[in-house]
């Protein structure tokens, strides 16, 4: 639900405080989504991208630079190929949707690419959600919307999001299309990368059903999307389906839990500031005044993980060792407290995590008594 126009126009306020002065903010992109979605807890990443803080020069500002993000070759790259998917009115690109997803469709010929340019993103999510409507109210015919504007809401603040490509079947339906420089080598691809790309795409998926829900009778939002890569070693196009609803799922759930970024903006000292041009400790403490989550999967995901590993190693914790060790731990949350339990220090002997904790540490006793007494014969 979006805030009343006074609460929203405060917020926003507030969020631009906590960017600088003349900061311009940074838009938060599905793949920003994806990655906050993937860490839920996080309040430090969910404000830092709600107020729309530029993570890398904010990094490369406390010490910890990030190594994150696509090289200015690989975007260069992307960006040539998709001119050569999208080429002659998308021609190619919807001869691939009609092979891949919707082939009792007649063959694309002649297919719509409205304009949907407009001022600012709120204008231009207007305008797409009108040239939606209208290429679903025109049945039997093919229509492309290259580089549409969505927006999402994510914890009480507009998300815009800009997909590569949306198709509206002859049938009303809607596909999101997903354009990637990596290659397809015999019809597979890396999965790590499929799965990144699917879980960008559900994210789209998502804005997308909310304008459907808007619409009556709402069209089918598909949950397989579309994704298109080189083929082999070639610079030629071919695609696969993905299905992403358990990514759309996963997503949704996650986006869900996210605390109201309002929420945790008003938690915060007066005067907190993430401007890269503070100084180094003013800017420190602004960034502790938030809690972070950190988890090793942050390393391929967000900007700040250098920084945030660094003090979570300070701290002893026990998710610098991965989410599900931390699971298995149960309320031992520092290293210190794992090895105290271990030693029979400290803990209750009839938690499980304790238990196996000194069964462990008995078999390791063991073990080197045994190899110590071995070296003593010989």
């Amino acid at each position: 639900m979006p805030l009343p126009r006074t609460r929203g126009k405060a917020l926003r306020q507030r969020l631009a405080e906590l960017r600088g002065p003349d900061v311009p903010a940074k838009a938060l992109d599905a793949r920003a989504l994806a990655a906050l979605a993937a860490n839920p807890g996080c309040r430090r990443r969910a404000i830092l991208d709600g107020a729309g803080v530029d993570k890398t020069a904010l990094a490369s500002a406390l010490g910890s630079p990030s190594a994150f993000g696509q090289s200015q070759f690989a975007l260069t790259r992307g960006n040539a190929f998709e001119a050569k998917v999208k080429a002659d009115g998308g021609a190619e690109l919807l001869r691939l949707v009609h092979e891949k997803l919707d082939r009792r469709a007649e063959p694309p010929a002649d297919a719509a690419v409205p304009d949907l340019s407009a001022i600012g993103p709120e204008g231009r999510t207007a305008r797409t959600a009108l040239a939606l409507r209208e290429a679903t109210e025109a049945p039997g015919t093919w229509t492309l919307l290259d580089h549409p504007m969505l927006a999402l809401d994510v914890a009480g603040s507009p998300a815009f999001l800009e997909p590569d490509a949306v198709v509206v079947h002859p049938d009303g339906s809607w596909t999101v299309v997903e354009i990637k420089s990596f290659p397809m080598l015999d019809g597979s691809a890396d999965p790590a990368k499929v799965g990144a790309a699917a879980r960008q795409a559900a994210v789209y998926v998502l804005a997308l059903e909310e304008v459907a829900a808007r619409l009556d009778p709402a069209p089918e939002v598909r949950h397989r999307v579309l994704l298109v890569c080189p083929k082999d070693f070639s610079n030629l196009p071919t695609a696969s389906a993905v299905d992403v609803r358990k990514q759309r799922a996963v997503t949704g759930r996650q986006l869900a839990r996210l605390t109201r970024i309002e929420d945790i903006a008003d938690a915060l000292p007066d005067g907190t500031c993430f401007s890269p041009d503070l100084p180094t400790p003013e800017l420190t403490a602004a960034v502790e005044s938030v809690p972070a989550t950190y988890a090793p999967e942050c390393l391929s995901a967000c900007e700040l993980a250098f920084h945030c590993r660094a003090r979570s190693r300070e701290s002893g914790a026990v998710t610098t060792l991965g989410r599900s060790i931390r699971a298995e731990l149960g309320g031992l949350t520092t290293t210190e407290d794992v090895l105290s339990a271990a030693r029979g220090e400290t803990g209750d002997p009839e938690d499980p995590a304790v238990a196996a904790l000194r069964r462990a540490a008995g078999l390791r006793a063991e073990a080197l008594a045994a190899a110590m007494a071995g070296g003593a014969v010989r």
